[in-house]
């Protein structure tokens, strides 16, 4: 068997990618072309991948020659390689590379409206070790193959002879099983990280003589009146669930942003703002769910928060029966009413759904995050008691 080349034995990453995409880059860089783009931040640890794989598809080259008989070099079984593999390279490795990926395509569609970019990509995908496949199909390629270690695992232990090593084979699935698990907390946690990053700039709280019409407060004297800055009030929570719904206001129904955090729900008005203008490589590190939210972010969009946060622990829920909604003519609705300390209601949202699908999702998300909210011994408030009433009184 002749042994692998170093640049194309990466665990399910094309050659494409490293013989064409990151070679080229390299070489128009050296000739001063394109310096400014950042390879990291396209490529991430694509060339350590490359390496830690090369050095393991040798060693179990040896194991599997040693399980044959070919050869006898006295090295490790295939067991013992594989276990050491997963656990000190290989997964380690992958994680890193798959924790860029979100940013690199992000930063990825920030450099394709360069013209030199765009002729470097072109360029880079015409050739055939690319198989008409795009960067970005390329890409994804090292996630899929993680996800697949499992199973390939499992397989061969369904083949051992031996049940030690079918058994060693199985402990070493599960620690790649949980190497994934790990792997998607960490994707999950920078998700909503950036995410609040950036949304945290997006919001707009009004002062209270401009939320409440009722309150007149003479110019001299608002100055007094300014509350402490709220950035800070959703740094530490967890975004649950996001986006847009229709408010009933004033006989007239108009679009609001929902934002649901562990805590408290913000409802905001989307504020269009075109001079304002957040380029694809600011935006956050998302799941492919939704990008409703990321569209708005880079079209410059503010969310002007209508209310004061509503507390989870004071609020109520009411779903709208098909019946009195086809009556009002408010379909896919329910109701918000945020209550205060006494069970009196000081607020109250009616809310249009885009379907009776997205309704239910909402009700369901609000009521399990209330559940977890009452259910959790950690006190609710983390970094201030100004902010909200505890619910301890």
């Amino acid at each position: 068997m002749n042994s692998p080349n170093p640049t194309s034995a990466c665990h399910g990453i094309p050659a494409g990618v490293v013989h064409v995409f990151s070679a080229t880059l390299t070489n128009l860089q050296v000739r001063h072309c394109l310096a400014d783009v950042d390879s990291w931040r396209l490529f991430a640890n694509l060339n350590e991948l490359c390496l830690v794989s090369f050095g393991f598809l040798n060693n179990l080259l040896r194991a599997i020659k040693d399980t044959l008989e070919i050869t006898h070099g006295g090295g490790s079984t295939l067991p013992e390689l594989l276990s050491k593999a997963f656990q000190e390279s290989l997964c380690h490795c992958l994680q890193k590379y798959c924790l860029n990926y979100s940013t690199a395509l992000l930063y990825l569609d920030s450099l394709k409206p360069r013209e030199d970019f765009g002729s470097y990509v072109k360029w880079c995908e015409r050739n055939e070790q690319c198989r008409r496949l795009q960067l970005r199909d390329l890409l994804v390629a090292p996630l899929q193959r993680l996800t697949r270690y499992p199973l390939l695992l499992r397989n061969i232990a369904k083949r051992c002879p031996r049940e030690d090593e079918a058994a060693g084979l199985q402990v070493i699935t599960e620690q790649v099983d949980t190497s994934i698990c790990d792997l998607e907390g960490k994707v999950k946690w920078l998700d909503n990280y950036q995410k609040v990053k950036q949304l945290r700039d997006a919001l707009v709280w009004l002062p209270v003589w401009e939320r409440d019409k009722r309150a007149f407060v003479p110019e001299n004297l608002k100055h007094l009146l300014k509350a402490v800055t709220l950035e800070n009030l959703i740094s530490h929570r967890s975004l649950l669930h996001e986006g847009k719904v229709m408010l009933s206001e004033n006989t007239k129904l108009i679009d609001v942003y929902l934002f649901l955090f562990d805590e408290f729900l913000l409802i905001t008005k989307i504020k269009r703002n075109k001079k304002r203008s957040i380029g694809p490589e600011q935006n956050p590190l998302r799941m492919p769910q939704n990008l409703e939210l990321d569209q708005l972010l880079k079209d410059g969009c503010t969310f002007v928060v209508l209310d004061q946060p509503v507390s989870l622990d004071r609020i109520q829920l009411k779903n709208i029966d098909q019946l009195n909604a086809s009556a009002s003519g408010l379909p896919h609705s329910f109701i918000i009413m945020h209550q205060n300390r006494y069970q009196q209601c000081i607020g109250a949202f009616i809310l249009q759904a885009a379907s009776e699908a997205a309704k239910r999702a909402w009700m369901s998300t609000i009521e399990g995050a209330v559940t977890a909210l009452l259910a959790s011994p950690q006190p609710r408030v983390k970094s201030s008691s100004l902010w909200l009433e505890s619910s301890q009184i």
